[in-house]
């Protein structure tokens, strides 16, 4: 009414404004509802809801994640005789003090030699829980069982996992339309070593048919060779 006031408008006037301003709001909660936003619904929704269906009401197939990895195990041989069987990592390493401070491979001077280890600053207890070796350690000191080892990696690289829930980090295969069939989805270790997580570069086979591409990739090679030169 002030804003009526202050334009000094004439209640003929001002009740065309109102009319006008109700059937604009009126017209964007139709189409609010035609796109499925509005009413307290999100726009783009995730894709747990997508799976139980919370934005369609056809029938929709399920979106399944690879199975983490089992607890592992080593082959041993038994009092020293030929015979060697499946043991559990704790058959060993509770016959030794754990040791905080061995944060690479070259520390591992007994067991485990010529593992690839680079997972920035971490020590190996940094995962693996040293009061159950059978099982891994979240950073609150609380044990997780190797399957959900999902949970473990997220812990710390959120954003990835934000990411992969959201559908745009992490492979998979089957459709994007859960209506039309199923959807499998690829776990961290897939495609990640957890001892040494960062994805190697690579290049494309081919190079790029973009004439805009093309100029990029020959900026780069020649600010590298630049780079080399010096």
């Amino acid at each position: 009414m002030n804003l009526i006031r202050a334009a000094k408008l004439t209640p003929v006037m001002a009740a065309l404004a109102v009319a006008l301003v109700l059937t604009i709001l009126r017209a964007g909660e139709r189409d609010a509802a035609a796109d499925g936003v509005g009413a307290g619904r999100p726009a783009a929704p995730s894709e747990e809801e997508v799976a139980a269906g919370a934005s369609s009401s056809e029938r929709l197939y399920p979106v399944e994640i690879n199975p983490g990895p089992e607890t592992p195990t080593v082959l041993a041989r038994l009092d020293g005789q030929d015979r060697v069987a499946r043991v559990a990592c704790s058959t060993c390493h509770t016959t030794r003090a754990p040791d905080v401070s061995v944060r690479s491979a070259e520390a591992l001077d007994e067991f485990h030699q010529g593992l690839t280890y680079r997972h920035g600053d971490l020590s190996c207890l940094s995962c693996h829980n040293s009061e159950n070796y059978d099982t891994l350690r979240r950073a609150d000191g609380s044990s997780l069982s190797y399957p959900d080892t999902m949970m473990l990696c997220a812990q710390c690289h959120g954003p990835q996992y934000r990411d992969y829930r959201n559908g745009s980090h992490g492979g998979m295969t089957g459709y994007w339309d859960l209506s039309r069939g199923p959807r499998r989805r690829n776990h961290c270790i897939d495609c990640h070593d957890a001892h040494a997580p960062a994805f190697p570069k690579v290049r494309p086979v081919f190079q790029p048919k973009d004439p805009g591409a093309r100029q990029q990739l020959e900026r780069a090679q020649q600010q590298t060779e630049h780079v080399d030169h010096e």
